[in-house]
């Protein structure tokens, strides 16, 4: 082989292998999301229960606050509200991945039903689908907040491998969340 030929290939390796760089953190960070809408699988996510010692209208108003209300400076680098309603409100959520070198930026709509509901539908994201609820019923100890949804993803087998992969992280970060508004919901009712 030339040295031409040679230089050739190694740019062609090195752009084919940059464009499927890029293409990776683009998916990874929800910036380039895959929404072609062939080979649609569905799959579940969560249920996932926490029980709280708390009164419902507490813990749905922890769940609620840095949506409807003022986003606290510690919330901020989690959630970015773009658009408020009453019930209803359009926000960007961040979560770090790859061990924090980078974030993926999630777009969702929060239908706020007071006080046992609150809904999420996925805008924009890692995948192209997911919906959402936290559902709040009255217990004995308090309040039971039930978590479930579907996430969604194209291209068959592909797909369901890239939905496993986001779902496990997903179902991670909603369970540090649940974990979170169970301590300030329980810190809110001892006051």
């Amino acid at each position: 082989m030339t040295g031409a030929r040679l230089a050739r290939i190694a740019a062609w390796t090195a752009g084919a292998g940059g464009g499927l760089a890029a293409a990776y953190l683009g998916l990874v960070t929800g910036a380039l999301p895959v929404d072609v809408g062939v080979g649609r699988r569905v799959r579940p996510l969560g249920p996932q229960t926490v029980d709280i010692a708390a009164p419902r209208e507490v813990v749905f108003d922890v769940v609620a606050q840095p949506y409807l209300g003022r986003t606290s400076r510690a919330m901020r680098e989690k959630l970015h509200v773009l658009e408020r309603g009453t019930d209803l409100v359009l926000a960007e959520h961040f979560t770090p991945v790859a061990g924090g070198r980078l974030t993926a930026v999630t777009l969702e709509t929060v239908r706020f039903t007071r006080p046992e509901r609150i809904d999420f539908r996925l805008v924009r994201g890692p995948v192209p689908q997911v919906t959402e609820s936290f559902v709040l019923s009255e217990h004995e100890s308090g309040t039971r907040l039930v978590y479930g949804g579907e996430l969604g993803t194209d291209l068959w087998r592909v797909g369901a491998w890239w939905g496993r992969m986001v779902a496990a992280r997903w179902e991670a970060t909603v369970a540090g969340s649940l974990a979170a508004v169970k301590e300030e919901a329980e810190r809110r009712a001892r006051r």
